[in-house]
């Protein structure tokens, strides 16, 4: 990961989160994002836990002090997690925070007897994993359809198959693509700035719902606009709203394409109690498997990983444009089950009503940055604020959107999974989603590299590669 376009990218949720102080974790490595000042406990007598044992150790130690260490939310919460505040949030910098490390270093003993985690950071969940995306969105001629192309398969009220995507919602004209004639929701909310041009990430749930639709046309699809903040939410704040987006019914599949890293094998505890309520039902989750290029656990995609949430959690990484090898962002291991087409893929934006602009408002994603041999994405056009050789800031690109856009990300392979799941269960008249992924992965023949290991591929029949660009020589 580039450093300087991960504190762009901080910069920018610490902009639409501006009553949160937040901070780059572990120890300055920007594994991932999280709030300063505050630590999470489960409710009840772990938070009382948690509260006292950092008090006294606090009030102990030389340096620190335990007259900030208090509860910062009611004491039982539907997502079952407890706010506990345990040091001034102005203090320090973006480098860290060192009072939410002594607090996690004062249960560490505890945690360690108990043979449980008691105690968490309040990490920034994104669409940006790392805050960083696949790329930016690219204007695509309607005239050259999507990819995936729609199936031929029609809608039937009466077996569509039920998807929720938690995203950051729809923008204001989806209504006019008959593509999305399925699709309802959240709208984005603001969607330009002053100048009229689109801010951060919108269309990214409208990009979703069309590829979902694509694939799979007998779909009933409700997008939700959650992850509204630069397409980031808190911890401790995403199982509030997941159990508000399942408050009207358990959907067949929930299609998520967010999550952090944590540094850790055993889960996000903000998710807890939405994942242990997940098993009671027969909804699938399926998730992204992250842009870092890492391996470590990205949730909540590994709980693919976990035995007990092995048939709930399907983890789908990304395949670069010539659908052979691992997208170069892609996060991997054996965590990952499943890999699908996530480079370059084409599908509703926005500007159906009028063509909306766009300034590009990141540097250059480094290319070839891990060893690979093409050019991964974001290279062009140019970015706000990017510096030529010479110290000169380069004058943005402005682009025109006229509905479709190419995009790549492990975001946009996870609906691809997830309307493969759909498609198959329409096909096969199978009611239950989790046997239908299990169906699909036993029959997948098709097979792709990534980083040397052979792994499971899912490429619809409506998908066609794209080229692969080569990198220059030299560069």
């Amino acid at each position: 990961m580039a450093p300087q376009r991960f504190h762009e990218q901080f910069d920018q949720i610490q902009r639409s989160m501006p009553d949160v102080p937040l901070a780059l974790g572990p120890d300055d490595a920007s594994e991932f994002i999280y709030e300063k000042g505050v630590v999470l406990a489960r409710d009840g007598h772990d938070a009382a836990l948690v509260e006292q044992t950092v008090r006294t150790h606090f009030t102990e130690a030389t340096g620190l002090t335990g007259d900030h260490v208090r509860r910062d939310s009611p004491e039982t919460n539907r997502s079952g997690i407890t706010r506990i505040k345990v040091g001034d949030p102005g203090h320090g910098d973006r480098r860290g925070d060192r009072a939410v490390t002594h607090a996690l270093r004062a249960l560490s003993e505890r945690e360690g007897r108990a043979g449980r985690r008691l105690v968490s950071r309040n990490h920034v969940v994104s669409i940006a994993v790392n805050s960083c995306p696949g790329d930016e969105p690219v204007p695509a001629a309607l005239s050259q359809g999507t990819n995936p192309a729609p199936a031929e398969a029609g809608y039937d009220a009466d077996t569509a198959v039920g998807v929720l995507v938690v995203d950051n919602g729809l923008t204001h004209d989806h209504g006019l693509v008959p593509l999305l004639a399925h699709v309802e929701g959240d709208l984005h909310g603001t969607e330009t700035d002053g100048a009229g041009n689109l801010l951060q990430y919108v269309g990214h749930g409208t990009f979703i719902a069309g590829v979902l639709a694509a694939v799979a046309p007998n779909t009933d699809i409700t997008v939700r606009n959650t992850l509204n903040d630069a397409g980031a939410i808190l911890e401790s704040e995403l199982g509030e709203k997941l159990f508000e987006a399942v408050a009207d019914g358990w959907p067949d599949i929930i299609s998520l394409s967010a999550g952090t890293s944590n540094g850790r094998t055993d889960g996000l505890l903000g998710m807890d109690a939405f994942m242990q309520e997940l098993r009671a039902h027969d909804t699938l989750l399926v998730a992204a498997a992250g842009n870092n290029a890492s391996a470590s656990p990205f949730w909540p995609a590994a709980y693919a990983d976990l035995p007990e949430y092995q048939d709930v959690v399907l983890s789908v990484g990304a395949l670069r444009g010539d659908g052979e090898f691992g997208a170069c962002f892609s996060n991997h291991g054996p965590w990952v089950k499943v890999f699908a087409p996530g480079e370059r893929l084409t599908s509703t934006l926005t500007g159906f009503d009028a063509p909306v602009p766009y300034v590009y408002q990141h540097s250059t994603y480094e290319a070839c940055r891990f060893g690979f041999t093409y050019v991964c994405t974001c290279q062009s056009p140019s970015h706000v604020g990017l510096l030529s050789e010479d110290g000169v800031t380069v004058k943005p690109d402005q682009v025109m959107f006229e509905g479709y856009a190419h995009w790549s990300g492990t975001s946009f392979a996870t609906p691809v999974v997830a309307g493969l799941v759909a498609a198959h269960m329409t096909a096969n008249k199978e009611t239950a989603a989790r046997t239908a992924r299990q169906q699909l992965l036993a029959a997948t023949t098709q097979f792709a590299e990534v980083r040397g290991a052979h792994v499971p591929a899912l490429k619809p029949a409506g998908w066609h590669p794209v080229p692969v660009v080569q990198r220059p020589v030299g560069a």
